[in-house]
């Protein structure tokens, strides 16, 4: 990795030399922005930088590809995806002084686009390119999760611990059908074994005791392609917006899930929200997934990081 210190944080300057590494997810949004990739590549060498297109097979390689590329010596990461590519690619320059870029071109863009990014790939671009050539960055959050293993993960939107991060397990070990139709058969399928589960939180120390069908952790507001699950989240106040629907039955949730789109979900009764520097999620057998990718086993703690990633904004 390059050498971090305390006045690369504050400084908010992007480094000049080496090249900008770009990984670019082909079948993002169903591929519809496949085509743009050569007229992005060209935007963004207008920064008097090179430009190299990182190979990759899967999210591992894709992952392996970026770390590869700082520790390299890249002066800048830019993602072309959704909030999964993002996801990845963050891993390798959260927490350090080279700066990131995501090109919104995916299904889901919650991060891009919270973060004020446009949400056309090609305008999101021009901002990178321009930053680049002026040498600006802008800090925002991060939330680190550390797993009981001592695994340390890093995400920018929302930690799914509850009903939603079931449905996406249930879904990811089906091998029929295929697409979007898969996801729809997970969710009715849990929805007729949904229950309450018992969760143990620790909010800034102060341990809580909840029977909950929905928990999440945001440091931004929204996962899902625009769903406000915490609405009121702010990835620049060094916070987590923790939102914690109880015990809901199935009509409920039902009724409940549509209101998430507008984030008026949290003022239903049997929703909880809480705010906290440091929290960990406990309960037995949740897979949770961070900005909609696979994550870590609970328990899980995740800590608010104030600057951890440079946007080239």
């Amino acid at each position: 990795m390059l050498a971090v210190t305390a006045d690369d944080h504050l400084s908010g300057a992007v480094p000049a030399d080496g090249p900008v590494a770009v990984l670019a997810n082909p079948t993002a949004g169903r591929g519809r922005y496949r085509g743009l990739l050569p007229d992005l590549l060209e935007r963004l060498s207008t920064a008097g930088r090179p430009v190299r297109l990182l190979a990759a097979g899967s999210a591992d390689e894709a992952e392996a590809a970026c770390q590869a590329a700082v520790a390299g010596g890249a002066s800048a990461l830019i993602a072309v995806g959704g909030d999964g590519t993002v996801h990845r690619a963050m891993q390798a320059v959260a927490g350090s002084s080279v700066p990131f870029g995501p090109v919104p071109a995916g299904t889901g863009n919650d991060f891009a686009v919270e973060t004020g990014f446009p949400a056309e790939p090609r305008a999101a671009v021009e901002v990178i390119a321009a930053a680049l050539r002026q040498g600006r960055s802008q800090p925002v959050d991060l939330a680190r999760m550390t797993g009981a293993d001592g695994t340390v993960r890093w995400y920018g939107a929302v930690l799914a611990a509850g009903f939603d991060a079931i449905v996406n397990e249930r879904a990811n070990r089906m091998r029929w059908p295929r697409g979007p139709r898969r996801y729809d058969l997970a969710i009715l399928a849990e929805l007729v074994r949904l229950r309450p589960r018992r969760y143990t939180l620790t909010l800034d120390g102060e341990r809580v005791e909840v029977e909950a069908v929905l928990v999440a952790v945001g440091n931004g507001g929204s996962y899902g392609g625009g769903m406000q699950i915490c609405p009121h989240a702010d990835p620049t106040d060094g916070l987590l917006d923790v939102v914690v629907g109880g015990r809901f039955n199935r009509r409920t949730l039902i009724r409940v899930k549509p209101r998430i789109y507008a984030g008026t979900h949290i003022t239903h009764p049997l929703v909880r929200t809480y705010r906290a520097r440091t929290v960990t999620v406990a309960a037995a057998g949740i897979t949770t997934y961070a900005d909609g990718e696979r994550s870590l086993p609970l328990p899980v703690t995740i800590t608010a990081t104030p600057a951890a990633l440079h946007l080239l904004r």
